[in-house]
Parts: structure tokens; C-alpha cells; sequence
């Protein structure tokens, strides 16, 4: 085949992560079975012309209902329109499971990232409190009494005022 494809794009225009798909290609096949590498580039080829084909009959899709932006119902109908209606519920759990995920991660995020910020006053105070441990070492291991944290906001609070 000629490294122009049909739309007339070359082949590195667009592709998909080889690993990734060798990975994908292998976890759905019994581990006794060997895929020649011709095939593998076969297979991946398939992918992005599959990918090409759904993509361009959802923007029709889109474009019917007058629509700008490709939604997930454009791409389920477009399944439909190209013959794919029996992957349509698959796709659908898959694409809720994925929604599913991505909103228990950010969830994840926001719970790990609440509890760790300071504002700059907290951090300020937090980073004398260190200084001060730090000093306390090295002049022959005396600690340093802690400030409590008030005390710490109105150390750096004057500290401010006097800059």
C-alpha cells in the first residue's frame, strides 16, 4: 500500500501507540498464540481506520442535528448508522465505566490535595519552625520550644508588617 492513505494523509499523521496496542493485542489472545509483527501493524492499521470511519460518521451525525460538538449519543448513533448496533450497549457500559473512573479519580485528587495546602502564612510559619529546629541541632541538639500555631501567624504577621 502507498504510505498516502485513502483520505490522502501519510501514514505517521496519525497512529496509535504501538506498545499500547502489541499489549492490547496480546492480553485477547491465549498466551500460546504468537502474532506475526506484519499482522500487528495489520491489526493497528484496522484500529485507525475503524477510529477514521466512527469519527467521520459522527461528525455527520453531529452535524444533522446541527450540533458543534461531537457528543457520546453521536458516536453511539453512528455505530448504529455503520452496522455496529450490537456493540452499542458494550460501548455504552464501557463509556459509563470510564465515567465512572475518571470522576473517582478527580474525587481522589481533591481529597489529597484539600488536606495538603497552606496558605502562605501557614507555610511561612511552618518553614521558621524548621529553621528553628534545624538551629537547634546543630548548636548541640538543645530542642526549641513550639510555638503554638497563633503564635506562629502573629510572629510572621508582624515580621510582614516590619518589611
Amino acid at each position: 500500500m502507498d504510505p498516502m492513505d485513502i483520505v490522502g494523509k501519510s501514514k505517521e499523521d496519525a497512529s496509535l501507540p504501538k506498545a499500547t496496542m502489541t499489549k492490547i493485542i496480546k492480553e485477547m489472545l491465549p498466551a500460546d498464540v504468537r502474532v506475526a509483527r506484519d499482522a500487528q501493524d495489520l491489526l493497528i492499521e484496522c484500529c485507525v481506520e475503524f477510529i477514521n470511519l466512527i469519527s467521520s460518521e459522527s461528525n455527520e451525525v453531529c452535524n444533522k442535528e446541527d450540533k458543534r460538538t461531537i457528543a457520546p449519543e453521536h458516536v453511539l448513533k453512528a455505530l448504529q448508522v455503520l452496522g455496529f448496533g450490537e456493540y452499542v450497549e458494550e460501548v455504552y457500559a464501557a463509556y459509563e465505566q470510564h465515567k465512572y473512573e475518571t470522576m473517582q479519580d478527580s474525587q481522589r485528587s481533591v481529597k489529597m490535595n484539600s488536606g495538603a495546602e497552606m496558605t502562605e502564612e501557614e507555610a511561612a510559619a511552618e518553614q521558621q519552625r524548621m529553621f528553628a529546629e534545624a538551629r537547634a541541632r546543630m548548636n548541640g541538639g538543645a530542642s526549641v520550644p513550639q510555638p503554638d500555631h497563633e503564635q506562629q501567624l502573629d510572629a510572621q504577621q508582624q515580621s510582614n508588617l516590619q518589611s
